[in-house]
This record gives structure tokens, C-alpha cells and sequence, in this order.
């Protein structure tokens, strides 16, 4: 407060000068969301590649992934055709997420119809592999491709697969582990596509290997920022959880 100068024979005056603005400092904005497209692009992307590499590995003749030798089978015995019978396998296992309690997404339904579109189309595209030295090549590179389609879609975060979502459901009603139920669930699949007349050999041997390290590794390679957190690779989350076996 200052005081104004006393004139004489006039009372002094007491001005108040108002204080000073406040500085106000802009608030820090909540980060903005991973956009939409580029999710919805991972999605039906690492789907449609998904699919894809499926084929190259039933192309190859060396054994497909577990669920593969299960579609396969069903496939010699029904008539129709892997990618028809994938479809339809994925749409019985979601039934199963009923008494579970799983909610599926936009993924999980996409999953079930584009990864069986996508592997009839490549399979019908690819002329017959006959020498060893052509089906090698394709097993090696089916491989690697379900590695980076496995983490394009579950990045997206639009919802797990309906044989993932089945997994983590099971082990949430149950309690154990998710190594356990995962290979019971794939043991399973794999003994009944056998018997059914699926094909099962060192292809299914080193997908079952390899398909844990070569995900993880896609899953921080195109993992998308975390709200609020920066850059930073979530920890802990489903993806996580479905890759310990």
C-alpha cells in the first residue's frame, strides 16, 4: 500500500493500488490418447497377417501352429476349408467366454472372422510347395510373420482373440497359472486336430518355441504410448500375462 502526498489543508488520502495479476501458469493437459486410426490400422493389419502367416504355415506341410493342426482336422473331416472352419471354431470358444464372464471387443470379434478370410485368400494366392527347400523357407517366415502380427493386433487394444481371452478367463475362474492352462488348452487341441487327421511336426514344435519371444518382442516394438505416461511400455497388462507359458 503507498500513500499519496498530503496536500496542505486536505486530509492525506490512503490509495490502494491493486496487486499485481496473478501469473497464471497454463495446466499441463491430459496427453492425448492413442489416435484411433492408427489402432484400428494395427488391428486388421497384424489380423490380416495373422491369417496370412497361418498359411504359409499349413502351405509348408511341416505342422502349424496348435489351434491350425485342431482346423486342419476339422477340415479333412467336414470338407471346408481351413480359413471356413477357423471361423467357426472361434465363434464355438467364444460360447465359452459366457460362463467366464469375458466381455469381447471389436478385436476379439474381428479376430475370429478376419484371421479365417485372410488365411483362405493367402492359401488360394500360393501355388503348391512340393520341394523341401520351398516349404523351409515358408514354415521360417510363417513363423516370424505370426510373431509380428501377434504383437500389431494385441497392441491395438481393441480386445483379446477369443483363444486368448479363454485362457486368461480360465485362469481367472480357476486360479492357475496361465503356463498351465495354456498348454492344457493347446495339448488338447493339438492331441484332437491328430487324431482328426491335422498335421503335426517340427513346425508346431518351433512355433510353440519360438512364438513367446518373438511376440514379446513385437509387443514392445509397436506397443503404443500409455496415457499419462509418456513413451513408456505398460507393464503388467493382459499382453503380458498372455505371453507367460
Amino acid at each position: 500500500m503507498r500513500q499519496a502526498t498530503a496536500l496542505r489543508g486536505e486530509p492525506s488520502l490512503s490509495v490502494t493500488e491493486p496487486p499485481p495479476r496473478a501469473r497464471l501458469r497454463p495446466r499441463p493437459g491430459p496427453r492425448p490418447r492413442p489416435h484411433l486410426t492408427r489402432r484400428l490400422v494395427q488391428l486388421y493389419a497384424g489380423l490380416t497377417l495373422y491369417g496370412a502367416s497361418s498359411a504359409l504355415m499349413v502351405e509348408a506341410g511341416l505342422g502349424p501352429e496348435p489351434w491350425n493342426v485342431l482346423n486342419q482336422g476339422l477340415s479333412e473331416l467336414t470338407g471346408l476349408s481351413i480359413g471356413t472352419v477357423s471361423i467357426v471354431v472361434g465363434a464355438a470358444v467364444l460360447l465359452l467366454w459366457v460362463p467366464l464372464r469375458q466381455r469381447p471387443g471389436l478385436g476379439t470379434v474381428s479376430n475370429v472372422i478376419v484371421c479365417g478370410v485372410a488365411m483362405d485368400a493367402t492359401l488360394a494366392l500360393l501355388p503348391d510347395a512340393h520341394a523341401l527347400a520351398v516349404r523351409v523357407p515358408l514354415l521360417v517366415t510363417g513363423v516370424l510373420l505370426n510373431g509380428v502380427a501377434t504383437g500389431l493386433y494385441i497392441t491395438a487394444a481393441f480386445g483379446p482373440g477369443p483363444r486368448d481371452g479363454l485362457m486368461t478367463g480360465m485362469h481367472r475362474r480357476t486360479g492357475r497359472s496361465i503356463r498351465l492352462i495354456r498348454t492344457s488348452i493347446e495339448a488338447t487341441v493339438v492331441a484332437t486336430g491328430f487324431v482328426l487327421g491335422g498335421t503335426v511336426g517340427v513346425g508346431t514344435v518351433l512355433y510353440a518355441l519360438s512364438i513367446g519371444p518373438l511376440a514379446q518382442y513385437f509387443l514392445r516394438r509397436f506397443a503404443l504410448p500409455a496415457p499419462g505416461a509418456g513413451d513408456a511400455v505398460p507393464s503388467g497388462g493382459p499382453s503380458e500375462a498372455i505371453l507367460q507359458r
